[in-house]
């Protein structure tokens, strides 16, 4: 579940704050947005707030009270633009040893099966691929699925592998889910996730364009956000709705056992720079 709550010393809850007065300007939005951007404070996620129009942040546990501090004195110049709540345990990358797509430095999840002409691939989290050459279909690292032919990550979270032995099946399926497109995000949509850790886990998506701040200095942008829990090892993974996909696990906090919340790379971005398709 994602918690968000009052932060310390700020005098009003998040409820209430985002409830009182008028939305902000564009100019005070985009100039909240900037303050909060250039601090990049690890362990933070910020996305504007449809339903208020006010940029709102959410800090996990692992941000300390001088970083809270820092984000009100960065957005002081802008009243009543930005809103501040708490996260459920800490963001992360969700990348793990056990059952998936395998590397030696861990475990992700396939995402969706494309193509471009003649020659398939799947798609994957950034985060994964970085450095990670070749994938194979088990632990034992003794089937090779194929290489890694493309990364962006930070900033995204996509890479792409290429389908190089022909013994590895690769239908056009989410599990017995048999795709037939794409489609985009919106607030409120009723979705699914599926990943080797966890399973299929369902539930809604809460916000678009949202920016995370994961450890080490990773943001990344223009993410979707769901309220559906997600653990290790589901990286990767696809969101979708119906036999339409929407994104592409990146990461998340909390996990399936109290709840959580997950973040997803919108897949279109994925498949007009690599100019591939879904099947």
């Amino acid at each position: 579940m994602l918690v968000v709550a009052a932060l310390a010393g700020s005098g009003t809850s998040a409820a209430a704050a985002t409830s009182a007065g008028v939305a902000p300007s564009a100019s005070s939005l985009s100039s909240a947005a900037s303050a909060v951007e250039a601090l990049g404070i690890a362990g933070t996620t910020s996305a504007v707030d449809e339903h208020t129009g006010k940029l709102r942040v959410l800090a996990d546990s692992s941000v300390a009270d001088a970083d809270l501090v820092r984000l009100r004195r960065a957005t002081a110049r802008t009243p009543g633009a930005l809103t501040l709540g708490r996260l459920d345990g800490r963001l992360r990358t969700l990348m793990s040893g056990g059952d998936g797509i395998y590397a030696p430095a861990g475990r992700c999840s396939a995402g969706v099966n494309v193509q471009s002409g003649s020659t398939y691939y799947f798609v994957t989290a950034g985060h994964c691929t970085t450095s990670m050459p070749t994938w194979y279909t088990s632990s034992a690292m003794t089937t090779a699925v194929g290489p890694t032919t493309g990364t962006s990550f930070p900033g995204d979270d996509f890479g792409v592998v290429r389908y190089s032995n022909p013994a590895v099946p690769h239908p056009g399926t989410i599990g017995t889910v048999d795709v037939t497109g794409t489609a985009t995000a919106y607030v409120g949509q009723s979705v699914c996730r599926r990943g080797a850790t966890t399973g299929i886990r369902c539930g809604v998506v809460t916000a678009l364009n949202v920016t995370v701040n994961y450890a080490g200095g990773t943001a990344v942008n223009g993410l979707i956000q769901t309220n559906i829990c997600a653990e290790p090892g589901d990286s990767g993974g696809p969101l979708y709705a119906g036999d339409k996909v929407i994104g592409i696990l990146s990461g998340g906090s909390g996990n399936c056992t109290s709840g959580g919340t997950s973040y997803y790379q919108p897949i279109q971005e994925v498949l007009n720079t690599y100019e591939l398709s879904v099947y």
